[in-house]
């Protein structure tokens, strides 16, 4: 009843004031444009669509602005009505008159809109590593003068690479069905090639150069599981370049200025900062890799012939120790200005994430969760003396039953990517990064990123896009993919 009475006095409304008729000048139509508007705030964008229509002729003829900012708003009243294809018509149109018209800000709202209506704000990301494949959906969203990632939905299989690298006569089957349920999740977002990225990590790439027989089978079994040739695989990650952009995937940049990022992963440890931009809007990397990760600790403790685990623990609490005074503690040095301004850490791997999955079940789905000393301590003391209590916590106190099945999920997850002898190494090696990124007088805040894995694919997505973004507002052109 009230909408009835609300639709009889508007219409009643336009009518007296002679708005039922088409616009008759350009001042008339601005008077139906704006109403129309009002319309909209107040949930009617039918009747504002009507309007619309009304003054569309008059400022067809004459002002192209004006004709502009019509095919806006008609679009954006169709959006409301969840009529995609026509509010996609409009809006196209008004972004190709305000470009022509070089009102640059106007075209790039417009062309946001048009992407999220698209769904060309979605993206796929593939990053194939020496131990997992792990997929990436993200939808972009604009900030204040950047994009950040809202990660729709995530894959991780585990352990499928270590076979493919090594062995060059391997049919790659594991590593096929990991790929097909990777690009299997992709095609339910109808997501086009050209926002899907896969990429091999910096330690394949660099396992596959050894072997060049083993990198061309590689590749010939990959390219035979793609589905088409327009889908490409990045073979060019360096160790440098990957800790950049895991560092623009991972860490906010609304919190650059206070913020380092650090990947603990198979065979490196990476990560870095980046300067405030310049007044000429540059931004300076600064990078920080250290040649060591969990799979070659282990690898460098068992040596030839793998240890039992007792001797596993002593030898690893000896080895880590020596590696991280030779390796560590010369490429992290808290007195620097920049990690002196930066006094938290984003922190991120499969690692830290177990971790958090085995002592606080109970922050499962949390974006970000601090990690304390007595944290560390107490996760490598179990690590050490009671691995079974560590990986079957407590869940009973969970009462949020969707929180119990992530923390359910999340454990499982964790079983499969690290055995104990990698918890255990990585709880040292933890405990080792520690001491060397915090001093007396600067203690650091360690936040484990959750999603920060996929950071390096992710943050791909983001560079580009943000490039996009840079370059429009600066030069006057659009980009909509």
């Amino acid at each position: 009843m009230k909408r009835l009475t609300s639709f009889v006095l508007i219409s009643g409304f336009c009518s007296t004031m002679g708005l039922a008729q088409p616009a008759q000048n350009l001042t008339q139509a601005i008077r139906y444009i704006k109403l129309a508007s009002t319309l909209r705030a107040v949930d009617k964008s039918d009747e504002s669509i009507s309007l619309l229509k009304r003054a569309l002729p008059a400022v067809r003829t004459t002002n192209f602005y004006w004709e502009a900012v019509t095919n806006e708003s008609l679009g954006l009243s169709y959006s409301d009505l969840r009529d995609t294809t026509m509010a996609l018509q409009y809006l196209e149109r008004a972004r190709s008159q305000y470009l022509k018209l070089k009102y640059v800000a106007s075209a790039w709202g417009v062309n946001e809109i048009v992407r999220n209506l698209s769904n060309k704000n979605l993206y796929a990301g593939i990053q194939i590593g020496t131990s997992t494949i792990k997929l990436a959906i993200l939808k972009t969203r604009y900030e204040t003068d950047f994009y950040e990632k809202d990660i729709k939905t995530t894959v991780d299989i585990a352990n499928p690479g270590v076979t493919f690298v090594a062995d060059a006569s391997s049919t790659y089957k594991p590593e096929q069905d990991a790929l097909k349920v990777c690009l299997d999740s992709v095609q339910r977002y109808n997501i086009p090639n050209e926002r899907i990225f896969i990429v091999l990590s910096n330690d394949v790439r660099e396992e596959l150069a050894k072997n060049p027989a083993s990198q061309r089978k590689l590749y010939d079994q990959l390219l035979r599981v793609l589905p088409n040739s327009n889908l490409k695989i990045d073979t060019s990650l360096t160790a440098s370049r990957e800790a950049e952009l895991f560092t623009i995937g991972a860490i906010p940049r609304k919190v650059w200025p206070t913020t380092s990022a650090l990947d603990i992963g198979s065979n490196s440890t990476l990560g870095g900062y980046f300067d405030q931009a310049t007044p000429m809007g540059a931004k300076t990397f600064h990078g920080i890799n250290v040649p060591v990760g969990l799979n070659s600790l282990v690898a460098q403790i068992d040596g030839k012939r793998p240890l039992n685990l007792d001797a596993f623990k002593r030898e690893a609490q000896r080895v880590v120790k020596s590696v991280a005074d030779a390796e560590l503690l010369k490429r992290v040095n808290p007195e620097s200005k920049g990690l002196q301004q930066r006094r938290t850490v984003g922190i991120g791997g499969d690692l830290v994430w177990a971790l958090i999955s085995y002592l606080h079940p109970e922050k499962a789905g949390v974006t970000a969760v601090a990690i304390t000393p007595d944290d560390v301590e107490r996760f490598k003391k179990l690590a050490l003396s009671d691995y079974r209590e560590l990986i079957k916590p407590n869940l009973t106190g969970i009462a949020n039953p969707t929180i119990r099945a992530q923390a359910e999920q999340d454990i499982s997850t964790v079983q499969n990517l690290l055995n104990e002898k990698q918890i255990v190494v990585g709880a040292l090696w933890l405990e080792s990064i520690l001491k060397a990124y915090s001093t007396a007088s600067t203690p650091r805040r360690f936040v484990f990123v959750r999603n920060a894995d996929v950071g390096w694919v992710t943050g791909k997505f983001l560079e580009t896009i943000n490039y996009e973004y840079e370059s429009t507002i600066a030069k006057g052109s659009l980009y909509t993919r």
